[in-house]
């Protein structure tokens, strides 16, 4: 029977320092993504972002001197349920489509059946058909435009089907016009996940959120971030427009 509490995932009393540096990265940090949300950290390149969903995974160096506690609500490990979605889209250049999508039974313990397996292959179809992939489950990547490459990587993360996302800005490399149509295919293909988003993009946090959190300093401090008003994946308004202009004046009056 699987076991799930409403705490979601629980940063208390973090500390974290790479061996190489002077002082803590975070000192202190207390935070929560609540179970079945979506939550995005926003902030400068090079505040810790990236190093805060690096932890989460369990995918930081050995050298980093980490004291605190995470705590988790799923059946498993935290390690064993997460998924996490990088900004590249780390396609194997050498597999197709949906061997790409259906790249994790790779490295699942009990091998699959061929039964299991043709299975497997028909969802993996069917999330593509959802992402407006149909029919490409044979091509490479290298004939796939980068919006394309995304939506593959979006279907592998989400064949994994594990209860938290964790994303590293997935679509910030990608036009204006795609990285909107994503977001709206992100929201909807995770309701009911726990999500974690990294972006620079103040926008993007504010159509897809429940939570919002502004990193800033170092060592790095949290700020809430109020959302909009409105269901997700929100449609830029007046309210939104600013809020975005509140946060990109909160992240560009510090020199940090």
């Amino acid at each position: 029977m699987s076991v799930h509490s409403p705490m979601g995932i629980v940063i208390e009393n973090g500390s974290l320092q790479f061996s190489d540096a002077s002082s803590p990265l975070f000192n202190d940090l207390n935070l929560s993504f609540p179970e079945g949300s979506f939550s995005s950290v926003l902030g400068k390149s090079g505040c810790g972002k990236t190093s805060l969903l690096r932890l989460l995974a369990g995918l930081l160096p050995e050298d980093v001197h980490w004291s605190g506690s995470i705590q988790s609500g799923f059946e498993h490990n935290l390690s064993d349920s997460i998924a996490y979605m990088a900004q590249q889209d780390l396609l194997m250049p050498w597999l197709n489509v949906l061997e790409n999508v259906c790249f994790s039974d790779r490295f699942i313990k009990k091998k699959l059946n061929k039964q299991q397996q043709t299975e497997r292959k028909q969802q993996a179809s069917r999330l593509l058909s959802k992402l407006g992939l149909e029919g490409q489950e044979d091509v490479y990547p290298r004939q796939l435009s980068g919006g394309m490459k995304q939506r593959v990587a979006l279907a592998r993360t989400l064949m994994q089907d594990k209860p938290v996302v964790l994303m590293d800005e997935p679509f910030s490399a990608l036009d204006a016009v795609t990285r909107y149509c994503l977001q709206d295919l992100a929201c909807e293909m995770l309701e009911g996940k726990t999500v974690v988003l990294i972006t620079h993009d103040p926008q993007e946090a504010l159509r897809l959120s429940d939570h919002i959190y502004l990193m800033q300093s170092q060592p790095v401090e949290i700020e809430t971030v109020p959302v909009p008003s409105g269901d997700t994946p929100r449609l830029i308004n007046a309210e939104m427009a600013e809020l975005q202009q509140s946060i990109i004046e909160q992240l560009g009056g510090r020199d940090d």
